[in-house]
């Protein structure tokens, strides 16, 4: 059987963990970064792995098979579209890209390419989320009406669009997968800079899917208690998944009874998510097939997420645009 290489296009903040389970699952060929100092540690960490500044290198290089971009969001559409072109297969961190037009583009181009696209919406790989998933699709919960995803941090370096664009992608691919619905409007959208500026550290978005169910997504980067809580209220019980906890992460409550909580037990739950995210990456090239998250995936979640900055920015969102321009011209 083949051995497939990949090379990871970012090795920071969360790039790094890409590089140590792609090089622990015994697929990591190249990293490739602009900044000396990540390289020189990924140099002193792991063996045997090719270090670049220079992303051409990748796309020219035959041995590599597929590329893992973790780099900021701005970037994604400029690279992924290299990479597909060039032939490579490619797992992208959330979201695929910042626009929906692009990320439909990407999307055709994968498919007429006959290449693997997959998005790092990494929840739709955690035993807690599918064995939620499970829960709903059983009935148990009677029919949903409503949930709530609150995922608020502290963030000192807010290198991405937003907020939204940073977070967001794990809740809205979240409870689409887990509801089995795609998301048909977004209600309402509000978002806040603390620092009065067009970057929002904070945001609000409501959203009504296919069967009714509303969900309220909230976002922060500027909470100094980590919170990462998804509420899910049907007509008979409601479940909680609290991501922040060593052990009984996912717990059912019935409506009508008071003090019901029983806590549901999660089979392979020491194995990392994103662990099993990069292997479901190496297992979709090896057979052929598409991605839990794949671009259309991707494109759903995009097209929620522009709608929202739309209602929250409306003129301004101009200017995120062209930041993110300017930021892409300067790295070329």
């Amino acid at each position: 059987m083949k051995s497939y290489n990949v090379a990871v296009l970012g090795a920071g903040i969360w790039g790094k963990n890409l590089v140590r389970n792609f090089y622990n699952l015994n697929y990591l060929h190249t990293v490739c970064d602009m900044d000396e100092e990540n390289l020189n540690k990924v140099r002193a960490e792991y063996k045997n792995v090719n270090l670049t500044r220079d992303f051409n290198e990748v796309l020219e290089n035959k041995d590599i098979d597929g590329v893992v971009v973790a780099t900021p969001s701005h970037t994604h559409y400029k690279i992924v579209k290299a990479a597909l072109m060039a032939g490579k297969h490619v797992y992208v961190e959330k979201p695929i890209a910042t626009a929906i037009s692009e990320a439909e583009e990407l999307t055709k181009i994968a498919n007429d390419k006959n290449l693997v696209l997959m998005v790092g919406h990494l929840l739709l790989y955690h035993p807690a989320v599918n064995r939620l998933k499970m829960i709903v699709d059983s009935g148990e919960l009677g029919q949903i009406r409503y949930v709530q995803s609150d995922r608020l941090n502290i963030n000192y370096f807010k290198n991405d669009r937003s907020v939204m664009w940073d977070l967001a992608p794990h809740d809205v691919s979240m409870v689409s997968y887990i509801l089995g619905e795609k998301p048909k409007r977004v209600v309402s959208a509000v978002g806040t800079s603390s620092e009065g500026n067009e970057i929002m550290d904070i945001t609000h978005i409501d959203i009504e899917f296919e069967s009714g169910a509303m969900a309220h997504i909230s976002d922060s980067w500027i909470h100094p208690q980590k919170r990462v809580n998804l509420m899910i209220r049907g007509t008979k019980g409601s479940a909680v998944f609290d991501d922040t906890l060593s052990e009984n992460k996912l717990q059912v409550f019935q409506n009508s009874t008071p003090n019901s909580a029983s806590n549901i037990s999660l089979d392979y739950l020491e194995i990392e998510p994103l662990k099993l995210e990069c292997e479901h990456f190496i297992k979709c090239i090896e057979h052929g097939q598409k991605a839990r998250s794949d671009g259309e995936n991707g494109c759903l979640v995009v097209g929620i997420l522009e709608t929202a900055e739309r209602m929250m920015l409306g003129d301004k969102r101009k200017l995120l645009d062209e930041h993110d321009f300017a930021l892409s011209r300067s790295k070329q």
